[in-house]
């Protein structure tokens, strides 16, 4: 087992104790390493900002965990019937999505988690840059293989956004609200964006990366000057910083029931709690579509994610990619 393996393992045998105390013996028993190994990876574990007790005759136990979104730290207590069963996690990488790319080609499993601590080249729609800076946010890519056709896999994005905006919520206190078509927002400032892509044929999905990006800790100055939408973070509107790998494991559970859902009964409920999220639905807005500009109400969207808009001339347009913005006055 390499010395990161033996290290995550460690953590897992603190998390079955539950506070409890560990003695050398079992650790050594347990890794199948030598007693001067473990105290090795005792040491280097209280390097990485774990406070770890040690007592004679006692032995070892976990006091405290710093906020790293370590496969043990995500995983522990985590209980979801899919998602995180199995983690991937990079101190750094180019973009999350791209190495979920490489494993969904590998054969990874349904409910593959990648996370990354920095993003090099993180991307959102259209190829913008997404800003992702170490230490304070969630960056992470979720693999999926649904059993569906390839024109339905836009549908996953509001499985993704619903489930961001409920573990906001369920973090902080806060009432997030949602921005077709893949945005979620705080106070009217974009506090987390969605990227989703897919591999697939005619006949079916091999597939589907869900890409999220959440700002949870980052501070005003972390944020680029070049923004096109203005953006904020949790910790901003809360006043105070959340857990990182709390909010992790609250946002792969809430992925993890909406999939089961998906999966169970289709799209529509979750179009419906999206819809029940996003302040758009009945009001006056403008669509920019690169080749032309629409403008009407906001009916509410289609089943394949479409969003739908009433012009003044009674005539309802489905949008299927655009930049929306509420008219003036709205």
């Amino acid at each position: 087992m390499s010395g990161k393996g033996s290290q995550e393992e460690i953590l897992r045998l603190f998390r079955r104790k539950g506070g409890d105390y560990l003695s050398g013996e079992e650790i050594s028993q347990g890794l199948g390493v030598s007693r001067t190994a473990v105290w090795k990876h005792i040491r280097q574990l209280r390097d990485q900002g774990y406070t770890i007790e040690a007592v004679p005759s006692k032995g070892y136990r976990l006091a405290e965990a710093p906020d790293r979104l370590l496969p043990a730290e995500i995983q522990a207590g985590l209980e979801t019937q899919r998602i995180g069963r199995e983690v991937v996690y990079f101190e750094e990488t180019d973009s999350t999505n791209l190495r979920a790319h490489e494993l969904g080609a590998g054969g990874y499993p349904d409910g593959t988690v990648i996370i990354a601590d920095r993003q090099s080249a993180g991307k959102g729609r259209l190829g913008r840059r997404w800003a992702s800076p170490e230490g304070v946010n969630l960056y992470t890519s979720v693999l999926l293989r649904p059993d569906i056709l390839p024109f339905m896999a836009p549908q996953l994005t509001f499985l993704s956004a619903v489930a961001v905006a409920r573990a906001i919520g369920e973090a902080s206190g806060l009432q997030p609200r949602v921005k077709w078509p893949n945005d979620v927002l705080l106070s009217g400032k974009k506090v987390a964006g969605l990227l989703n892509e897919m591999h697939a044929e005619t006949e079916g999905i091999h597939y589907v990366i869900l890409g999220i990006g959440v700002n949870l800790n980052m501070r005003p100055e972390q944020f680029p000057g070049d923004l096109r939408y203005p953006a904020t973070s949790v910790a901003i509107e809360k006043g105070s910083t959340v857990s990182r790998t709390g909010f992790a494991r609250c946002l792969y559970r809430e992925i993890d029931r909406l999939y089961e859902r998906y999966l169970a009964e289709g799209v529509a409920p979750i179009i419906r709690e999206w819809e029940g999220l996003c302040d758009l639905v009945g009001r006056q807005v403008e669509v920019d579509c690169q080749q032309r500009i629409i403008r009407g109400l906001v009916t509410g969207l289609d089943e394949d994610g479409a969003l739908l808009v009433r012009t003044a001339e009674g005539t309802e347009e489905r949008i299927l990619a655009g930049d929306v913005r509420p008219m003036k006055g709205e």
